[in-house]
């Protein structure tokens, strides 16, 4: 089987996709930017399953930081063929109200850090000639949301990167897909104003926040050989919102 790197799965829909693809047999790499106990749990948690696990931390802003990090996954597991981009963050504002530094910092963590965990891993799926990559949109980079300017342009540039990528790298056996979830219930949402959140679920056609283990499932599908012939797509997990 694989080694796969999850990128911020140290807790939600990051934590629920590594313990799926462990759980499919992959040696799975537990990334964090701080909370290496948290993600320490999630990799006993994979280690449970039967496959090796780490948790590593390092901050997916940091381009050399990231070709270090796959460096050294590959001499202590092996040569990384799936990867994740889940790590992302927030810092809500309206347009006219946002400081500079909250657009800039998610920008840099939400799509660099995606494009710099794609190039570091791409080189070595190029050689392996295999690799499926999935990226973390959001229903918020497809239709937008008001006081998220910044979180919206970095999860609509994923997209895009996505679809670039997937056109550069098929010849090579790699899929590169992105995965736009609504409502999800995390940390992030849970911290909503108890009427933000009544009036999501009205909005939702199922009438509910997903789970993040919903979310894993498709992660761990599109890393799958069944997902074999799907690349350069953008699915929408938000049970109807949209």
């Amino acid at each position: 089987m694989a080694t796969a790197i999850v990128t911020g799965a140290s807790r939600g829909i990051g934590a629920a996709i590594a313990r799926e693809l462990a759980a499919r047999g992959h040696d799975v790499v537990v990334n964090c930017s701080g909370s290496i106990d948290k993600a320490e749990a999630v990799a006993a948690a994979c280690r449970e399953q039967g496959v090796r696990a780490l948790a590593m931390a390092w901050d997916v802003s940091d381009f050399a930081a990231c070709q270090t990090a796959v460096r050294q996954i590959r001499d202590e597991l092996d040569a990384p063929t799936i990867l994740v981009n889940n790590a992302g963050i927030t810092a809500d504002g309206l347009l006219l109200r946002m400081k500079e530094e909250q657009f800039d910092r998610v920008l840099q963590v939400n799509l660099k850090g995606a494009f710099n965990m794609m190039q570091a891993c791409a080189s070595v799926m190029v050689r392996a000639r295999t690799g499926r990559i999935i990226n973390l949109s959001s229903v918020a980079g497809v239709m937008g949301n008001a006081g998220q300017v910044n979180y919206a342009a970095s999860k609509a540039g994923i997209i895009g990167m996505t679809k670039s990528a997937a056109k550069e790298l098929g010849a090579r056996g790699i899929t590169v897909n992105a995965i736009a979830p609504g409502f999800i219930a995390t940390d992030m949402t849970d911290a909503l104003p108890a009427e933000v959140r009544e009036r999501a679920e009205r909005q939702i056609a199922l009438g509910r926040f997903g789970r993040p283990e919903e979310i894993a499932a498709l992660a761990g599908f599109l890393a799958s050989d069944g997902a074999g012939y799907i690349t350069g797509q953008v699915i929408v997990a938000d049970g109807g919102l949209g």
